[in-house]
């Protein structure tokens, strides 16, 4: 039975908690850029003025991917945040993304496979360096079990400091944040056809953004169990740095203009090759 409420709330809170981290976004972005910004709940008010609004359906195909992508988003989550097996976790988000993926692909417009092209790119660019992270934590801790790598004697950051700077680095991507906004615009004002998003509208639309809320909770899960132990208070220190990276992140989308997708993808292969490939080799090198 507790298990099921812990999955319940999961499966409520995380939205809520990447919705508040979206809405903080926006309000830092706006007061760096001297604008005063709307409140830190609109991303709630956006989603829910869109379940008013009418879903244009290209085709029903179009429709189910979308919300196809969302449940793998939200198994993964629970997966994640009760422990379970992260490489299980890994490639159900990667499987989301493949069907959000498709549900560009279905509409048949020209923007949208555009998008679904570079979204392509995107998983090509980022994925490689989240296996390594997977792989260098068994390395480190001999489990894929996000329960056993956080109650570590000590942090995996001690162990992996590439792959976790690899997968600061990756996150642009999957945040959806400049320099690696590849495939749909993170800001509306950007641009009028907003990528792979384009024939999206109503529910359907308040659905990805809601997925993207459990993407978010993800990212920062991912970087939670570097720092987590056995210690109490890592687990504070643990969220601390999930705030410090996200910031991190904010900063760098409004420092920095959109890469072509050729640099985007020849800069993640290149952090994943130095920083990834070399910390696993002299993990191991020292590990036997």
């Amino acid at each position: 039975m507790m298990n099921v409420l812990r999955i319940i709330g999961i499966i409520i809170l995380a939205p809520v908690v990447g919705g508040l981290l979206t809405g903080i976004d926006r309000v830092i972005t706006a007061r760096m850029q001297g604008r005063q910004g709307p409140p830190v709940l609109q991303p709630f008010y956006d989603v829910l003025k869109l379940t008013q609004k009418e879903s244009i359906e290209v085709n029903s195909m179009h429709r189910f991917f979308v919300y196809v992508s969302m449940v793998f988003a939200v198994f993964t989550t629970v997966i994640m945040l009760s422990g379970g097996d992260i490489l299980l976790a890994i490639f159900a988000l990667t499987l989301g993304s493949v069907f959000f993926v498709l549900g560009g692909y279905a509409s048949n417009s020209p923007y949208n496979t555009i998008g679904s092209e570079r979204e392509l790119l995107q998983i090509m660019a980022y994925e490689p360096m989240v296996l390594l992270t997977c792989i260098g934590l068994y390395y480190a801790e001999k489990s894929f079990f996000i329960k056993d790598i956080v109650m570590a004697d000590k942090p995996s950051i001690l162990y992996l400091p590439g792959v976790f700077i690899g997968l600061v680095f990756v996150l642009t991507f999957k945040l959806r944040k400049s320099p690696f906004d590849l495939s749909m615009s993170h800001h509306g004002h950007q641009e009028i056809v907003k990528g792979i998003t384009t024939e999206y509208s109503g529910k359907d639309l308040a659905v990805i953004e809601v997925t993207h809320w459990y993407e978010v909770i993800i990212s920062l899960s991912l970087v939670y169990v570097f720092f987590a132990t056995s210690a109490p208070v890592s687990h504070v220190v643990a969220a601390i740095v999930c705030l410090g990276v996200y910031l991190f992140e904010i900063i760098v989308d409004n420092c920095a203009a959109r890469l072509k997708w050729q640099h985007a993808l020849n800069s993640a292969w290149i952090v994943t090759g130095v920083m990834g490939t070399v910390n696993l080799v002299i993990l191991s090198f020292f590990m036997k």
